[in-house]
């Protein structure tokens, strides 16, 4: 299992966007795919919205890699 922590800059984040800069897609759209395969999941639960915004304290996970969002400055 990898965990990672990725700091949030603002309020949120969307999902795809997300996927790209924590390395696991080359693009957002590569991102979009992985969304809409299923194999996402934010809090446990399936994710299929592209774009859901994810704010700090929520968790990503997508096969064996856990990203945890953290707020600004709390990492």
């Amino acid at each position: 299992m990898q965990k990672v922590s990725f700091e949030l800059n603002g309020e949120f984040v969307e999902l795809n966007q997300l996927l790209k800069i924590v390395g696991l897609c080359d693009s957002g759209g590569a991102g979009k795919v992985l969304v809409a395969s299923g194999d996402v999941k934010v809090d446990g639960k399936q994710e299929l919205r592209k774009t859901a915004k994810i704010r700090a304290g929520q968790r990503v996970t997508i096969g064996d890699v856990h990203i945890t969002v953290v707020a600004e400055g709390a990492a």
